[in-house]
């Protein structure tokens, strides 16, 4: 049996869970009085137009709740660095989400300025990493350690602004972001627990335990959407996650659903300028594709959930070394 302060966990995902069930009522009642309704993006699927007007923001109340309910972990500088990057991460939603409700438009701020903050955030955390690790140590699957303070900064970088992009980018579908997100954070705190980040373990399965909440309110139809502030918020967690327990490349493959999401608009986006308009999907992020290709959202949402249960599964037992 995985040797994890279970009391602990079980306090936080419950008080996590909890807080959202509680507090998003009253949250959604002063969203709908202020008018926090969604601006959709006309170049979406035909079908996503009837959301306009639904509370969103809604991620306030997830990363908030998943935070204060975190405080069940014992107090350490890692603990302090993931609340401060969800924060942080979180933040730079908020601002995001409304400018585009003070604007009554779907493109908040513009993507340099995102990629500036996330990037001044990654040189932030590959400062806490150079003080806390005893070397510029990188594990990459099947190879060992990789000693590189140039590559170690690399990834530090790419995977802070990847992660948040990633799931930013996931966050299409009622209910698919706060699912995917839930699979990936419980992974890591078991990950985190057998590392001996017992702290950060129980911050994430708080974390884990609000992304259920929320999802009591955002399966379909949605009644409140997360905005960027939750869904940059939840790629904080776990860029810092996956640096704290050493498991960078991990991440890759149990987040490999944010991965394939933001390959699919890497290769639209490119193909189209390179072929002068042709696409290789329907529509990108790729979920669109397989919507727009003749299923429910209810079953696209489902099935990469499932995927990413299996992935975070898979991920785990490949860290205990149980697979393959």
């Amino acid at each position: 049996m995985l040797n994890l302060p279970w009391n602990l966990l079980g306090l936080a995902v419950l008080s996590g869970l909890g807080l959202v069930l509680v507090s998003m009522p009253m949250f959604l009642r002063w969203a709908k009085g202020h008018g926090w309704g969604q601006e959709v993006r006309q170049e979406g699927p035909q079908a996503h137009l009837s959301k306009a007007g639904t509370p969103t923001m809604g991620g306030i109340v997830l990363i908030l709740a998943g935070l204060l309910a975190g405080f069940w972990a014992p107090n350490c500088w890692e603990v302090w660095v993931f609340r401060f990057t969800v924060l942080a991460c979180a933040g730079l939603g908020c601002v995001d989400d409304a400018s585009k409700l003070l604007k009554h438009r779907s493109l908040g701020l513009k993507a340099r300025h995102k990629l500036a903050f996330l990037g001044i955030l990654g040189l932030g955390l590959f400062v806490w990493l150079c003080l806390t690790r005893s070397s510029f140590a990188l594990t990459l699957p099947y190879f060992g350690e990789v000693h590189s303070f140039w590559l170690l900064l690399i990834v530090t970088l790419l995977l802070t602004s990847g992660t948040v992009n990633a799931v930013n980018l996931t966050d299409g579908l009622d209910g698919l972001a706060g699912g995917t997100c839930f699979s990936a954070l419980t992974a890591f705190s078991v990950i985190a627990g057998c590392s001996g980040h017992t702290e950060l373990c129980v911050a994430a399965a708080a974390m884990a335990g609000a992304c259920v909440g929320f999802l009591w309110f955002n399966v379909f139809p949605a009644r409140v959407f997360m905005g960027d502030t939750g869904s940059l918020g939840l790629g904080g967690a776990l860029a810092v996650l996956a640096l704290a327990s050493s498991c960078e490349f991990l991440l890759i493959f149990i987040g490999g659903v944010f991965v394939m999401e933001a390959l699919s608009v890497i290769l639209q986006v490119s193909y189209f300028k390179l072929t002068g308009g042709k696409r290789i999907f329907r529509m990108s992020p790729i979920h669109h594709h397989f919507e727009l290709g003749g299923l429910h959202e209810v079953q696209v949402t489902a099935r990469f959930i499932i995927v990413s249960v299996i992935l975070a599964l898979l991920g785990v037992m490949f860290y205990l070394g149980v697979w393959p």
